[in-house]
């Protein structure tokens, strides 16, 4: 099992909390629909031990998954919201 963790400072805080919950919405909605992801979380509500706004927090079957997940066109669509 590979852990994935990325940890997000917004650029702007104008609509965060929005940009936060659609961020989570449209990633959370990856699981169970690209093979080889087992598990996709996002964290909007504060970390306490870090100044970022957002986490991400997900687990692959193996390193050749995610690789696929970063191609996978759901990924990218889901991803350049983020961005």
């Amino acid at each position: 099992m590979i852990k994935h963790i990325i940890l997000w400072k917004l650029k702007e805080k104008t609509d965060a909390d929005e940009c936060k919950s659609e961020a989570k919405l449209r990633l959370e909605s990856l699981n169970g629909k690209i093979e080889g992801l087992i598990n996709l979380e996002v964290v909007i509500n504060g970390l306490d031990s870090s100044s970022a706004d957002m986490m991400l927090n997900s687990e692959f079957e193996s390193r050749e998954a995610r690789e696929a997940y970063q191609k996978n066109p759901l990924h990218l669509e889901a991803a350049g919201y983020v961005r």
